[in-house]
C-alpha cells in the first residue's frame, strides 16, 4: 500500500502527523512530509484515520488490487 499527498490542496495542519506520527510529519516550517510512503500492515488503521480526518482531502491510501486468492 502507499500513502501519497496532493501538496497543491494540503495546509499541512498536522492532524495526519497527530493521527499516524509514524508516516507523516511537519518540519521546522511547518511543510508536511511522508516519512513512509510504502505502508504496512501496522501503519494502515492510522493512514486511514488519517485520511478520513483531512479538512481538504489531500492525502490519499493507495490498497492496491486485492491480492490473489482473497474474497471480497
Amino acid at each position: 500500500m502507499k500513502v501519497s499527498v496532493d501538496f497543491d490542496l494540503c495546509e499541512s495542519n498536522a492532524l495526519c502527523e497527530a493521527l499516524a506520527p509514524d508516516v507523516f510529519e511537519l518540519d521546522d516550517d511547518e511543510f508536511l512530509h511522508v516519512k513512509k510512503p510504502d505502508i504496512g500492515p501496522e501503519d494502515v488503521d492510522a493512514v486511514r484515520r488519517a485520511v478520513a480526518a483531512c479538512p481538504r482531502a489531500a492525502i490519499t491510501l493507495d490498497e492496491g488490487a486485492p491480492e490473489a486468492g482473497a474474497t471480497t
